[in-house]
C-alpha cells in the first residue's frame, strides 16, 4: 500500500476529535448540565464515556442549545441501546418512528403529536417486559408560559421511606399496564386514538419489582407510579391501593422533585430507571412540540 493510500485510510477511520466541556450538577436533587458540547457532531469515545458517566451519577443530563436534526438526535441516542418504537403509530415523526411527537398542536382538525404525554407521574414504557432506561426529549417550539416537566428522584425516595413501609414492599412486586389511564385520559381531552386489536396486544400487563436494583450503579429505587401501576401482587386490594397510594405520595415530596423549565433547543436525556416525570401543562392556545426517542433496557430486578 502507498504510503498516500495508508493516509487517506488512516484519515477515513480517525476517531472523532474531542470535545471541550464540563458538567455542572444543578441547584436540585438531581440532574446536571453539560456546558459547551455539540451533539451534531459524533462524539468521541472518551466524550461519549464522560457523558456516560454522568448519567448514571445525576440521572438527569441537559445539553443547552442543541440544534440537531431527527437523525442527529435518534443516533446519539441509539449510542445508548436499542431504541424503542411507541405504540401510538400515529404520533411517530414520518420517516423516523424512533421519534415520539410530544406536541399540542392541532393541524387540519387532527392533532400532530401526543398532547397529554405525561399527565401522569411515570416512568417512560415501563409496562414493557424490557423497560426503557431512559428518554431524549428535544425542543422544537415552547410556549411563552407553562411547559415545563417535573422529576422525581425514585433513589431518594426509595432511600427516605418510613421503615415500615418499606418492609411491607419488600420483595413484592406490581402490575404495570399502558391502559391503566388510557380510558380516562381519552374522556379528558381528544388526544388518545382508539387502539387497534394490533396496539392493544403490544401493550399487554406486565409485573415488575416495586423496588428495583439499577443495573449499572446497583443503588435501589421505587419503580411505582400513578400512571402505570395497577396493584401489587399477591396482596388484598384495599391494602394494595393504601401503600400504592403512600408509595405515590412519598415519591413526590417536593424536595424530591427537579423542575426542568425548557429553554429554546434543549435536549434533556434522564434514566427512568432512576426518576418519574410529570408535564407541567401547557395553556391550550399555546404551542409545544418536542421530539422524543426511547432507549431499551433490560429486565428490572
Amino acid at each position: 500500500m502507498s504510503q498516500s493510500n495508508a493516509l487517506r485510510r488512516s484519515e477515513a477511520y480517525a476517531e472523532p476529535a474531542t470535545q471541550d466541556f464540563s458538567i455542572r450538577p444543578l441547584a436540585a436533587v438531581t440532574g446536571a448540565e453539560i456546558v459547551g458540547i455539540d451533539l451534531s457532531r459524533e462524539l468521541a469515545p472518551a466524550d461519549f464515556a464522560k457523558v456516560h458517566r454522568a448519567h448514571l451519577d445525576h440521572h438527569l443530563l441537559v445539553f443547552r442549545d442543541q440544534r440537531i436534526t431527527p437523525q442527529q438526535h435518534i443516533d446519539f441516542s441509539r449510542r445508548f441501546g436499542r431504541l424503542m418504537i411507541h405504540v401510538l403509530h400515529q404520533f411517530h415523526l414520518p420517516g423516523h418512528p424512533e421519534i415520539l411527537i410530544v406536541s399540542n398542536i392541532v393541524e387540519d382538525g387532527k392533532p400532530i403529536g401526543l398532547g397529554d404525554a405525561g399527565k401522569y407521574w411515570h416512568s417512560d414504557i415501563s409496562y414493557k417486559e424490557l423497560p426503557s432506561l431512559g428518554s431524549l426529549l428535544h425542543a422544537q417550539e415552547l410556549p411563552s408560559q407553562g411547559g415545563d416537566t417535573l422529576f422525581a428522584d425514585m433513589h431518594v425516595a426509595y432511600d427516605t421511606l418510613p421503615a415500615a413501609l418499606r418492609d411491607a414492599i419488600e420483595g413484592k412486586r406490581a402490575v404495570h399496564s399502558y391502559l391503566a389511564k388510557y380510558g380516562q385520559l381519552q374522556k379528558e381531552g381528544a388526544w388518545r386514538p382508539n387502539l387497534s386489536a394490533q396496539q392493544v396486544a403490544q401493550v399487554q400487563e406486565v409485573v415488575h419489582p416495586v423496588v428495583r436494583t439499577h443495573p449499572e450503579t446497583g443503588r435501589r429505587a421505587l419503580f411505582v407510579s400513578e400512571g402505570f401501576t395497577t396493584r401489587i401482587v399477591g396482596l388484598p386490594d384495599d391494602e394494595s391501593r393504601q401503600i400504592l397510594h403512600e408509595l405515590f405520595a412519598h415519591s413526590i415530596r417536593p424536595e424530591h422533585i427537579y423542575r426542568h423549565q425548557w429553554q429554546p433547543q434543549d435536549l434533556v436525556f434522564w434514566d427512568n430507571r432512576s426518576l418519574i416525570h410529570l408535564a407541567g401543562g401547557t395553556p391550550d392556545h399555546l404551542r409545544r412540540k418536542l421530539y422524543r426517542t426511547t432507549i431499551e433496557g433490560d429486565t428490572p430486578f
